[in-house]
């Protein structure tokens, strides 16, 4: 991805933007926005990340490896740690078979009128949103230099699968006649362009993207592995 300096408030950065506390003084590291784990190898240079309290940063591990493998099994119709691509949930699944048990759990298969099968994956919804919180106040922070602090209004996670062709268009429909804040990486990228393709921000084809709307508050959507669609909105 290509680095782009911004030149917002410096006070923004006053706060962890997931636990609100005053950062001065913290240990802190930095956190990938997205969750470096959702994406493949080789992981694209400049990924977008914040600095964030340690604390907070580790305490998302234990979610992001469920979300991560959780998707994977679906993709992939299994949770057989053989029948996984990615090599990091191979061995997450064999490291924990629990993991695996605790997944397969969710699994739903029905026969359908035509003599088929059908096959409908439960998550663990909390675990999910977590993640997908963790990442729009990454990418509300990174993008817009906006640390959206309170817990938000909306979230929203649904396989594109499920929606009708017009909440698609609806969902995919990104485009804004408004310019970002000055000095805000949004507007650099408004202005030159760059990994924007139709307002979604591209950190990897057809694995992962995202858009930052300003539209009656500030929402994040994302787009992962073109199976996941995802929405969290503050007002």
């Amino acid at each position: 991805m290509i680095q782009i300096e911004e030149f917002v408030d410096e006070r923004q950065k006053s706060w962890c933007i997931h636990c609100g506390d005053y950062i001065v003084g913290l240990t802190t590291n930095w956190d990938h926005a997205p969750t470096e784990s959702l994406l493949d190898e080789p992981i694209p240079p400049g990924l977008p990340k914040v600095r964030v309290c340690k604390p907070c940063n580790e305490g998302f591990s234990s979610d992001e490896e469920y979300f991560r493998t959780f998707l994977s099994c679906v993709l992939s119709g299994t949770t057989a740690p053989e029948g996984q691509k990615n090599s990091k949930v191979r061995r997450a699944l064999a490291r924990r078979p629990a993991l695996g048990v605790e997944i397969e759990a969710g699994k739903r298969e029905f026969s359908t009128l035509g003599g088929g099968k059908m096959i409908i994956w439960q998550p663990d919804a909390p675990r999910v949103e977590r993640v997908v919180m963790k990442n729009a106040r990454g990418h509300a922070f990174y993008e817009m230099g906006e640390p959206m602090l309170e817990k938000p209004d909306h979230v929203w996670v649904m396989p594109l699968v499920s929606l009708s062709r017009e909440e698609v268009d609806e969902f995919e429909n990104v485009a804004t006649s408004g310019w970002a804040e000055v000095g805000s990486r949004m507007m650099v990228r408004q202005i030159t362009g760059a990994d924007l393709d139709d307002g979604w921000v591209v950190v990897q084809d057809n694995v992962y993207r995202y858009a930052v709307l300003q539209r009656g508050g500030l929402t994040v959507r994302s787009v992962i592995r073109n199976y996941l669609a995802t929405e969290v909105h503050w007002n």
